[in-house]
């Protein structure tokens, strides 16, 4: 009798191992992979600051190519992975077509929004971060030229050149912004050599201030940047330690809290649309011992004072991908 109860105890112990072992969550990462230093690496901080918080363990995909990203969701989803979550906007067709066959399982997708009552949508008021750096972009100019050079060129990324322009534009009315985009595929995220190039032609052209939105491109511009001794300015995650002295801030973008708070909430976490902005700590910029000689207390304050009355509603930034225009540049 007590071998058999041993023996049940035992079992009931692997069956409530196995299970919790399914529910782990799983996160698949865009093309550039987790170490991009920038978008996909601020989704890896935070799957790893929930693992390091909890104890817990995440599975992880790195995609190779575009025909893995159907694949890699249905095998996480098939293998108990819950929940599953993706980064980056060229999820959401396959995420549309998957999230129905695995009503048990939560998705969420960084970036892209999918109308499926398993999935959580988080997108992000890139424009509003992007607002910031570019006023201290202007403020740091001392040519009165400034870049941006973007990834993907798509809506999402003329949603950042904008909110940059606008904010340029706020300081500088006079100010000339170069802004050129990386490419047309998805290889456009993970070209430092273009991104070099780019960077080159804008320094010809009398740019002093450098803003990259390009994923793993992006390592390239504030290479070049630092090596043609002018300022550059990074995004996603914190890229200010890069090049100590030559990075004027980082525009953030929390994926790594959307990330976090996706694990956090596990299996059956409330689905729907999320927007993250200035108002709930979804963007910002970078101040930190690597570039505080380079940001003075007036462009610190009135950087703050913006950020304050966007938070508010006191002030709006115009979003490119409400009417696919912009009224402080023209691509």
């Amino acid at each position: 009798m007590t071998l058999m109860r041993a023996l049940l105890g035992a079992a009931a112990a692997t069956a409530m191992t196995a299970s919790t072992a399914m529910a782990d969550p799983a996160i698949v990462f865009d093309l550039g992979g987790k170490f991009d230093k920038s978008f996909n690496e601020a989704a890896f901080g935070g799957a790893t600051r929930w693992a390091e918080e909890t104890g817990g363990k995440f599975r992880e995909i790195e995609m190779q190519s575009e025909a893995q990203r159907e694949q890699a969701l249905r095998r996480l989803a098939e293998s108990g992975s819950n929940p599953v979550v993706m980064t980056g906007f060229a999820f959401g067709n396959v995420l549309s077509e998957v999230a129905p066959d695995y009503p048990d399982t939560s998705f969420v997708i960084i970036d892209m929004v999918v109308d499926q009552p398993n999935v959580r949508s988080v997108v992000f008021n890139e424009h509003e971060g992007s607002f910031l750096v570019g006023m201290m972009a202007a403020m740091a100019s001392e040519s009165g030229t400034v870049g941006f050079i973007g990834g993907m060129d798509i809506p999402l990324i003329r949603k950042f050149a904008c909110g940059y322009a606008q904010g340029v534009k706020s300081v500088n009315p006079d100010a000339t912004i170069i802004a050129n985009m990386t490419g047309t595929t998805p290889a456009a995220w993970n070209d430092p050599v273009k991104g070099s190039e780019l960077t080159k032609a804008q320094i010809g052209q009398g740019a002093d201030v450098v803003y990259a939105a390009a994923g793993g491109t992006g390592v390239g511009v504030l290479q070049t940047a630092a090596d043609e001794n002018i300022l550059s300015i990074g995004v996603d995650s914190n890229q200010n330690y890069l090049h100590p002295g030559q990075v004027l801030t980082s525009m953030l973008k929390r994926v790594d809290n959307a990330v976090y708070n996706a694990f956090t909430d596990g299996p059956g976490l409330e689905t729907g649309f999320r927007v993250m902005g200035l108002s709930n700590g979804g963007v910002g910029y970078a101040l930190d011992e690597f570039n505080a000689e380079l940001v003075s207390a007036e462009m610190q304050a009135a950087v703050d004072e913006a950020s304050g009355k966007i938070a508010s509603g006191d002030m709006m930034v115009h979003d490119y991908t409400s009417d696919d225009s912009c009224p402080a540049l023209t691509f």
